[in-house]
């Protein structure tokens, strides 16, 4: 799942949810019952005539998440997919993430520039240092309680010092990168 959703705009919600299926030879009907599920899960349930023009960035970010997830992928890589998001439906769909995880308990590769973000979704936060040969330089536990709700968690001490002691290590390496953009 990345940052731009990968609908296609001539197929209604519910066509785009089961492409893949249908891509793998899945008889329609049976598709089509899967994909309903999958929109009730994401909180579509009634949408999936509507095609991703005539839905709100948050809902297109939920179809989407519904499109990789039938799939039932054993990892699920996503680059930066709230990104784009106001932050209020950011958080929305952060929340959203971390309940289909906990229903089905895939791994996630999740990556991410925004480190709240990372800590609020992650049971581990890997660091990279700045490009273009980047390497890791930072490997942190995330043990915050689950069930997790990411504007909730962010308030509390063990998240603070967490952000804190990342922060702290990755630091150098942003304003390296922000000192190499001004140079361009």
């Amino acid at each position: 799942m990345f940052q731009d959703d990968a609908l296609m705009p001539w197929r209604s919600g519910i066509d785009n949810v089961i492409a893949g299926l249908e891509f793998r030879g899945v008889a329609r009907s049976e598709a089509v019952a899967r994909g309903e599920e999958w929109l009730r899960r994401v909180g579509l349930a009634g949408f999936g005539d509507r095609y991703p023009h005539q839905m709100s960035g948050g809902m297109r970010k939920r179809l989407a998440l519904a499109q990789t997830l039938i799939l039932s992928p054993d990892i699920l890589l996503m680059d930066e997919p709230f990104s784009a998001l106001d932050v209020q439906t950011r958080q929305l769909m952060e929340n959203e993430l971390l309940a289909l995880w906990a229903e089905d308990r895939k791994s996630v590769l999740f990556i991410t520039h925004d480190l709240e973000e990372a800590i609020a979704l992650s049971d581990r936060v890997v660091v990279l240092s700045a490009g273009p040969a980047t390497r890791p330089i930072g490997d942190f536990k995330v043990d915050l309680p689950r069930p997790r709700d990411v504007s909730e968690i962010r308030m509390t001490p063990a998240f603070l010092d967490l952000h804190r002691e990342i922060w702290g290590a990755m630091r150098e390496e942003v304003l390296k990168a922000y000192e190499a953009q001004k140079v361009l």
